[in-house]
């Protein structure tokens, strides 16, 4: 989950929840409460984040929003099936705006 995730990079870096939680922008029960999985984490930081912990912001990036979309195929109580259809119309999706930014350009 990615409360453990934050909590894993806060720890291994030696930071209390109040220094995190400082650099963060966000008091320490916030985040200990996002570390527990009962809050949800504003997406707004992420960038913040992975430059606190001097990471790649896309692999920060792709943890946080694989969780959010896993989260919801369960809530859903849809099959693992929407991921391979979900993939085919992100390649579709993607083909379709780089049409649409050829054709602006001519």
């Amino acid at each position: 989950m990615f409360g453990a995730y934050i909590k894993y990079l806060r720890k291994s870096n030696n930071l209390t929840l109040t220094q995190l939680g400082a650099k963060l922008n966000i008091d320490s029960g916030a985040l200990s409460k996002i570390e527990n999985g009962k809050k949800i984490f504003d997406e707004r930081k992420l960038e913040l984040l992975s430059n606190i912990f001097n990471l790649d912001y896309e692999e920060v990036k792709n943890e946080y929003f694989s969780e959010k979309i896993a989260n919801e195929v369960v809530a859903k109580k849809c099959s693992k099936d929407i991921l391979y259809l979900a993939e085919k119309k992100i390649d579709n999706i993607i083909k379709e705006n780089a049409n649409q930014l050829y054709l602006n350009l001519k």
